[in-house]
């Protein structure tokens, strides 16, 4: 491919693009300024990327059989993981990592809601960062399918499987009045303290496999390892991990004990 064609063109989309998510991040700020409740970042998050997809999708140059491939990867895994935090969020009280961050960052000198402002836009430029699989294999001109596409396809089934019976096992944990204060280790959950999370990184493998057959598809490959970093050390691990141990105690102490963390492996035997 000539450099002179496709970069000009990938930044015009990479600008569409962040404007896009930039500009659905600031309205439910606004929102969340409006409800008191800025757990909506989540859903914006989630969903920001089936956009991407519709943009990406239509407006790149690259084959059209490959760009509808990626793209219904990236919005079908989008629009499933938004709809399943839509289902906890709206209606509902803020959650307990915004709740957190608000007693931390209001502690702090500086305007609380700016700081969820400059939250909510972060977020919006990991979407960015993050779309860079979609948009390097929509510009990909070659008109056969790589085998490290079909293997990305592949990955990207199990990771989407594996995530969607996991929320469900969790749900379905959850709507038994008898669970209601338990920890729950059901199926999945008692191989991972987090599997929906082990499975979401699954699928960023499969984008970046995926975008490793078109060119610069090697820059796909910080997705999954920012991903991971951000699962494990910020916003997913380790801050669900801290509001389970402050509402469940001692018992979640004991479920950290026996299960993994991430891997789904067989659990401990109690000692």
């Amino acid at each position: 491919m000539d450099a002179a064609l496709f970069w000009p063109t990938f930044w015009q989309l990479l600008g569409i693009g962040t404007l896009a998510v930039v500009a659905v991040m600031f309205a439910l700020w606004l929102l969340g300024l409006r409800n008191h409740n800025f757990s909506y970042v989540d859903i914006g998050w989630s969903a920001n990327f089936a956009l991407l997809a519709v943009i990406y999708g239509w407006l790149a140059p690259g084959d059209p059989v490959r760009r509808a491939l990626i793209a219904t990867m990236f919005a079908v895994w989008s629009l499933r993981l938004a709809w399943h935090l839509s289902k906890r969020i709206l209606g509902e009280p803020e959650e307990g990592r915004y709740v957190a961050l608000r007693a931390e960052w209001g502690a702090k000198p500086g305007n609380l809601n700016l700081k969820f402002l400059g939250f909510f836009q972060f977020q919006a430029l990991l979407n960015v960062f993050l779309g860079l699989p979609l948009l390097l294999a929509a510009m990909n001109p070659s008109p056969t399918l790589h085998w490290l596409e079909w293997l990305g396809a592949g990955i990207w089934v199990v990771g989407i499987l594996g995530e969607s019976l996991a929320d469900a096992q969790l749900a379905a944990f959850k709507r038994d009045p008898a669970n209601k204060g338990r920890v729950c280790d059901a199926g999945l959950w008692g191989w991972s303290r987090h599997p929906n999370y082990f499975f979401e990184w699954t699928l960023w493998v499969a984008y970046a496999t995926f975008a490793l057959a078109s060119p610069w598809g090697w820059v796909a490959l910080a997705c999954p390892a920012l991903m991971l970093h951000f699962l494990l050390n910020v916003t997913g691990i380790k801050a669900t991990e801290e509001q389970a141990v402050r509402s469940k105690g001692e018992a979640y102490r004991q479920y950290q004990a026996r299960t993994s963390a991430f891997v789904p492996l067989p659990p401990k035997r109690a000692a």
